[in-house]
């Protein structure tokens, strides 16, 4: 992050001078352009594979971070971290709304739809994807980045901001909670 010296703040919420429209599209292209693609692999990932609830929150991302131009650097380390905290705390306030209504409905019809031998993959993936909702949050986040990204241990750390040694231990646990939830649903690898 870098705090701005002189430079106009250009945030919204700013009233005593107009906006550069400009720069404003700059600075949102600029962090898309950086972080978008990796924002919604990982918030596609904790929300388990749900792309149009992870584009909504990678925007919604973007448009707090834009909020905050006057002190955030789009090219700077430290926007990615800030970012994903956005990402992450939107899926829980998510999580915590859904869990506060009423469950929404199901068509329950088309789950005994039997399909074609080629549907194994798809049904696997479904299966992996209700295993990791039973997983917690934390779970999923670490799975995501050292699984599903392929993030090595000190990048996963570095980009959470947590120690090494967390990173590993919330590894292996979590994957011994995904192992038993397949196993609850019959998967026996």
């Amino acid at each position: 992050m870098r705090h701005s010296t002189g430079a106009r703040d250009t945030r919204p919420d700013r009233t005593d001078g107009p906006r550069d429209r400009g720069r404003d599209e700059v600075f949102i292209r600029a962090v898309y352009d950086k972080h978008g693609v990796f924002l919604l692999r990982v918030t596609t990932g904790l929300l388990l594979g749900d792309s149009h609830q992870a584009q909504d929150l990678v925007q919604e991302a973007v448009l707090r971070a834009w909020q905050h131009a006057g002190i955030l650097d789009p090219e700077a380390e430290g926007i990615r971290p800030w970012l994903l905290t956005v990402v992450r705390n939107l899926v829980i306030d998510g999580y915590r709304a859904r869990r506060a209504r009423p469950p929404e409905t199901v068509d329950t019809a088309l789950n005994d739809v039997p399909g074609p031998e080629c549907m194994d993959p798809a049904l696997t993936r479904k299966l992996v994807r209700e295993a990791l909702g039973d997983l917690t949050l934390q779970h999923r986040e670490i799975l995501v980045h050292v699984e599903f990204l392929d993030q090595s241990v000190a990048r996963t750390a570095k980009t959470l901001g947590i120690p090494p040694g967390t990173v590993k231990s919330r590894t292996h646990l979590a994957l011994k909670a995904l192992r038993a939830a397949l196993a609850e649903r019959g998967y026996a690898p």
